[in-house]
């Protein structure tokens, strides 16, 4: 049974959000710091004109301050926005406002632009539990963008956001799982 990924995923995203909540505030905010100038590094080594990113949660690593860089420097940013059919829809949530999506996650509010606007962004970045040496990526187990980076024809660089941590050697692995082509963490960006 512990082999079982489906029941080692599930122990590993607990100790992980676990890990997650108790971080200190100080520690919180110096790799808020550390991501906002590591997805800009990002950007400028890419040269996205375009790029999909998450609303991050209170726990998760926080992408705001990068957004609001982002949209500041012209850079055209989706969202997504959960669907009850398992697929994720995208906005440039052009109103100031957020609501809680689905599951609780943070959405801002705008026009939805159906799934396949995430098909022309030069750079998709994405949330995770974990991410291994070889770039597999452990998601938080609703499989919304192992669904969309596995029906994407041409896809762009992806990266997870992830604290330094939470870069491991190993993570289980299905069939669905999805890769990811690099790592950026509060110290350091890691391409596969």
């Amino acid at each position: 049974m512990r082999d079982d990924p489906t029941v080692v995923k599930r122990i590993l995203r607990a100790e992980l959000r676990e890990r997650r909540q108790n971080m200190p505030a100080h520690e919180r905010e110096q790799a808020s710091e550390g991501f906002t100038s590591r997805l800009q590094e990002l950007v400028g080594s890419t040269g996205a004109e375009s790029l999909s990113c998450y609303l991050s949660m209170p726990t998760e690593p926080d992408t705001r301050p990068f957004v609001r860089w982002a949209e500041s420097n012209g850079i055209r940013v989706l969202f997504p926005v959960t669907r009850e059919d398992g697929l994720l829809d995208w906005t440039v949530g052009e109103e100031e406002d957020e609501v809680k999506g689905l599951h609780g996650m943070p959405e801002p509010v705008g026009e939805l632009l159906g799934p396949m606007a995430i098909n022309d962004v030069d750079l998709i970045l994405v949330p995770a539990a974990a991410v291994d040496a070889t770039g597999m990526r452990l998601g938080w187990g609703r499989g919304y963008f192992d669904k969309t980076l596995g029906s994407m024809g041409k896809c762009p660089p992806v990266y997870a956001i992830v604290f330094d941590t939470e870069f491991v050697e190993e993570v289980p692995r299905e069939v669905h799982d999805q890769p990811v082509n690099g790592v950026v963490t509060p110290t350091r960006i890691v391409a596969f």
